[in-house]
């Protein structure tokens, strides 16, 4: 039978050595995104980081990485409202409080709620609305801190599964949550949702962790299979690999939403709600693919 002594010295080597296997090393994304515009039949990225009316932007601060990526509603355009300005500037406001440090890592719907607030504040309304996925990575912690509204969104796969994902959030078919700044008087009548009704998840990543944050323009043309068969494309984590295959996933997308025969997801959940649909949802597309890879000055 082990004495007291001799069973405290085994728990502290235990312990200790715990410690000594413990990773502490910073964490980094390495990241590229690419897409299309619905109204352009090439890959053409508009003023800022914007497809269309989508928009994302890549961040980095000495705590954190970031990334957003929003989807303006098309619907504004019968208004003769322009609905990629809601969601560009959502997006290049939230940019800049990342840079600026004004942000919690963990809290990346922090970062959402700011940035529409100042959108809210802005002394001539900039009318719209727009769906919003933030995710951030915490370079010490080591996790991952997402906030997703509507049905834009992220996957993460390790070891070719998909071992996270957003839940996707709608009102209705075709609906989804969004964030929206509507005309005086009209406040009642436009849908919007508040920054905090996102979904907000926070968990452990490892290095060699695929990240895909796209809008709704990817996962309403491609299933989760496709995404992994193209994703087993990607054989480095340079940053030219990285943006190699985040090609070869818009295009794909962007194919297959102009293809009439193809049973897309979106048609799939259409059928599932009584509609007759076939063939992919023409859309805009985008794409931020990252890598997790340990941090480098």
């Amino acid at each position: 039978m082990l004495s007291v002594l001799s069973y405290g010295r085994l728990v502290a080597r235990a312990v200790l050595g715990g410690l000594s296997q413990a990773d502490t090393r910073d964490y980094s994304l390495i990241s590229a995104s690419y897409g299309f515009g619905k109204d352009f039949r090439k890959g053409i990225l508009k003023k800022g980081m914007c497809y269309g009316d989508d928009a994302c932007f890549i961040a980095h601060n000495k705590n954190a990485d970031v990334l957003g990526v929003a989807d303006g509603v098309g619907g504004w355009r019968d208004y003769g409202v322009d609905p990629s300005q809601f969601s560009a500037t959502l997006m290049r406001t939230c940019e800049r409080l990342v840079k600026e440090g004004r942000f919690t890592p963990s809290s990346p719907v922090g970062i959402l709620t700011s940035g529409y607030f100042e959108l809210l504040q802005n002394k001539v309304p900039l009318l719209g609305s727009s769906t919003a996925c933030i995710v951030v990575l915490d370079r010490r912690s080591h996790q991952l801190h997402t906030c997703n509204l509507g049905d834009s969104g992220f996957l993460v796969v390790r070891g070719g599964e998909v071992v996270h994902r957003s839940d996707e959030q709608q009102h209705y078919f075709n609906t989804p949550f969004q964030l929206s700044i509507a005309p005086p008087g009209a406040e009642g009548v436009v849908l919007s949702d508040s920054p905090e009704a996102a979904d907000s998840s926070s968990f452990d990543v490892q290095l060699g962790d695929i990240i895909l944050t796209a809008t709704d323009g990817l996962f309403d043309n491609m299933p989760d299979y496709m995404i992994l068969q193209e994703l087993k494309k990607l054989k480095a984590t340079n940053y030219d690999s990285v943006l190699q295959t985040a090609q070869s996933i818009a295009k794909q997308a962007h194919d297959l939403a102009y293809d009439p025969n193809y049973m897309s997801p979106f048609a799939q959940f259409a059928c599932d709600n009584g509609l007759n649909v076939r063939g992919g949802k023409p859309d805009d597309i985008t794409v931020l693919l990252s890598v997790v890879a340990e941090y480098t000055d």
